[in-house]
């Protein structure tokens, strides 16, 4: 292998997955759900939310093109219309007037969801949803990890082994910030204002809206030609 494509796969994959798995910001909203608890029990949830997404972003990556396949969904497609949802969470993100907003959003979908009660009783039955999915790990993570796999899967087989090497090593590190940012949430929220959390998700959100548009363009230029051909 390598090391140069592997780094060249691991840049790509880290970039694009950064702004949506978002730590800091993601952390600020498991402390809204968490609430008063102790930092023992941030940290074991830390630790817990840390190992389900890695295993479940390595879920998408090794079975994404065999879930495209199954159900006969093109890459281009999935690309046009995972474009449209990252650029749509983007421009909500973008104007927000209210740096609490997204924390009482994701509350108010656990609440509707029926997960009303304590958190002390039912802490560990949340581990998967929400705090990894869709709060860690939300929808358009879920498709730039299909559109990555999809990428490096259509090579060689040196060249789809470094590619994943590549995607993995992004994964595991984004993960290990996860931990990090969710087991010492409460020192975060003292140490960060949150005005200057509002502006670092505005930041976040505007390179999120390109993302989405480029991806989303990606697929229309994949797309194109194909129209064409059916003219």
């Amino acid at each position: 292998m390598q090391p140069k494509s592997v780094w060249i796969s691991f840049l790509l994959a880290f970039t694009a997955l950064l702004p949506l798995i978002n730590p800091i910001g993601s952390a600020l909203i498991f402390l809204g759900l968490v609430g008063d608890e102790s930092a023992a029990v941030y940290r074991q949830l830390a630790r817990k939310i840390a190992m389900a997404t890695i295993l479940f972003l390595m879920v998408i990556e090794f079975l994404g093109s065999l879930l495209l396949s199954f159900f006969g969904i093109s890459l281009p497609v999935v690309q046009v219309t995972g474009g449209i949802i990252i650029a749509a969470t983007a421009w909500s993100l973008l104007f927000e007037s209210d740096a609490g907003a997204s924390t009482r959003k994701k509350n108010q979908e656990i609440g509707a969801n029926g997960s009303t009660g304590d958190y002390d009783d039912d802490l560990a039955g949340k581990i998967f949803y929400p705090f990894t999915f869709p709060i860690t790990a939300g929808p358009g993570t879920l498709v730039v990890m299909l559109t990555l796999s999809a990428r490096v899967s259509n090579k060689g087989l040196i060249e789809t082994a470094e590619g994943h090497a590549g995607i993995v090593l992004a994964a595991v590190l984004l993960s290990a910030s996860v931990y990090f940012c969710y087991a010492y949430a409460p020192r975060l929220i003292k140490a960060v204002s949150p005005s200057t959390v509002h502006g670092i998700l505005r930041v976040i959100a505007f390179v999120l809206m390109c993302i989405g548009v480029q991806i989303a363009w990606n697929g229309i230029s994949m797309l194109g030609p194909t129209l064409a051909n059916h003219k």
